[in-house]
């Protein structure tokens, strides 16, 4: 089998090294065809640094690295252009004036590079430095000149808490992009990518022609693997890991599905999170490896300012200004959730009035992952209490101590400050499934039967708890809780369940006022 691209950004080392790559060059060729100035945002660890890697190496003319690839017989190899290639995660940008800095000595190697004199470099003069470094390239290589820019935004994602460094790292980038709009007739072609379109920069005012392909359903699947590339170029890893986890070759499909696959910008296609899929093919075994590569702190942040209900995430319909260029100094969370993965386009429709899109989580992954850490952010509850406190509540739902549980919802309910609280009951659910999961325990919500919908199902290697939520603010919490289990006996919840103990739990709410009541099944 060839081997895995984990963490491989170069296309030269990828093909070099005989990794698996998933053929992206139709696309490369479509953009170069149609257009010169494109943006890209897609989340991080998501295959942007390899597509613009692509692009170096097709420009610098590397015939070779492409034999077999789709774009190998429709390019003309003759032409080799002069490409300057910026990645920003290079650069040092965390102090104020830095960024700066760090940019005059990427634009002084790059001239050193290519035996270009720059007179303004040493006077600190950044935009005229890299005005001239362009358009000297192009007169001496006798082609115009290619620019490519990664993570273009992450001086200023990095520092939105610091604003002293923002607002110096805005006016440095401002100036900088500012100078591809006056080498237009200098340049070949320039891509950037990013997470957001964040206004003030210069790159949307100032490249008043960039073409922002986001969320362009004809590049819709550039970044990722769709459900027929993965089964094409990761065949044999997935027969490997259907033997490793004892699964038949379907079942370990679904699987994937489930855990990786659910990322789509146009409503209609999904891709697969590449990062996880290969760390799971790596590893062979299912986890949140994207979610675990980076903490969203500064999202976390965000929400908290405003206030949200810790379920406040789900579907939710926004209009394409969402996804317009907004001020970083003012952020709306939920389309920055959505620049940066958390949030996944689920359905877009058009109309005269102009395009609607609805937005939810793009799979399991990422959803339970990041509502524990919303509960973690809100409640400040000590990490390292966590696994006491599992073998605390494992034996309490074992012996069905009512008190014990109550007493544990209760005092995570008083950690919340009130207005997060949600008066619905699908909040409580929520709070419920995240709490437990967070904890450890594998539980699942809303599984659907022939009868209806459970809440929860808590499974540990005993016995299972099928648990039924009510919330009420008008009726007693008692009658909650026998209408709770009245329901699970009369849909009969447990019937896919028997073989092992199973405990019925009721659980009601009223605001912070919590009962629960357990009744052990006597069926097998």
């Amino acid at each position: 089998m060839k081997k895995l691209p984990i963490s491989t950004q170069s296309f030269e080392i990828l093909r070099q090294n005989d990794c698996v790559y998933v053929d992206k060059t139709k696309y490369v060729f479509e953009l170069i065809k149609n257009g010169r100035v494109y943006f890209l945002s897609r989340p991080r660890r998501f295959g942007k640094s390899l597509l613009i890697s692509t692009f170096e190496e097709l420009f610098n003319g590397n015939r070779n690295l492409f034999d077999g690839l789709y774009i190998y017989d429709k390019w003309n190899w003759s032409e080799k252009y002069p490409v300057i290639h910026l990645d920003f995660g290079e650069q040092e940008y965390e102090a104020g004036k830095e960024l700066k800095t760090s940019l005059l000595k990427f634009v002084r190697d790059t001239a050193e590079k290519n035996g270009i004199y720059l007179p303004d470099i040493n006077k600190g003069l950044l935009a005229s430095s890299f005005s001239e470094l362009i358009e000297k390239l192009h007169n001496k290589m006798g082609l115009p000149v290619v620019v490519l820019v990664d993570e273009y935004d992450k001086p200023v994602t990095d520092n939105l808490s610091n604003k002293e460094v923002l607002a110096d790292n805005k006016r440095t980038l401002h100036d900088f992009y500012q100078v591809l709009k006056a080498v237009d007739k200098h340049l070949k072609f320039v891509f950037l990518t990013g997470v957001s379109k964040f206004s003030g920069l210069s790159v949307f005012s100032a490249l008043n022609s960039i073409n922002d392909i986001t969320v362009d359903e004809r590049y819709c699947t550039i970044c990722g693997y769709t459900q027929e590339e993965l089964e094409e170029y990761f065949k044999d890893y997935i027969i490997e890991l259907s033997k490793a986890l004892n699964s038949t070759y379907d079942e370990i499909i679904v699987a994937i599905k489930d855990w990786y696959n659910g990322y789509s910008w146009d409503g209609k296609i999904s891709v697969y999170n590449p990062f996880s899929t290969l760390m799971l093919f790596d590893k062979k075994a299912f986890a949140n490896y994207w979610f675990r590569t980076g903490t969203p702190t500064f999202l976390l942040n965000l929400i908290r300012k405003h206030n949200r209900p810790l379920n406040f995430l789900g579907k939710m319909t926004v209009s394409d200004s969402s996804f317009e260029s907004y001020n970083p100094d003012n952020l709306n969370e939920i389309p920055l959730l959505f620049q940066t993965g958390y949030l996944t386009i689920k359905n877009r429709q058009s109309s005269i009035k102009g395009v609607q899109y609805t937005l939810d989580f793009p799979d399991i992954e990422v959803k339970d992952s990041f509502l524990q850490c919303l509960l973690s952010e809100y409640t400040q509850y000590p990490q390292e209490s966590m696994p006491e406190l599992f073998k605390e509540l494992s034996a309490k739902f074992q012996n069905s101590d009512e008190k014990g549980l109550e007493d544990n919802l209760t005092a995570l309910l008083a950690h919340i400050p009130y207005q997060l609280i949600s008066e619905s009951e699908k909040y409580y659910h929520s709070i419920f499934l995240i709490w437990l999961k967070t904890l450890g325990f594998d539980i699942q919500g809303e599984i659907s039967t022939n009868r209806g919908r459970i809440d929860a199902v808590l499974k540990q290697n005993d016995y299972t708890v099928i648990t039924e939520i009510k919330f009420s603010t008008e009726k007693a919490l008692e009658e909650m809780l026998e209408t709770a289990l009245k329901q699970i006996d009369d849909k009969k919840y447990y019937e896919a369940y028997l073989g092992k103990t199973i405990i019925l739990l009721a659980v009601a709410f009223n605001g912070k006022d919590v009962k629960c009541k357990f009744k052990t099944l006597d069926k097998k």
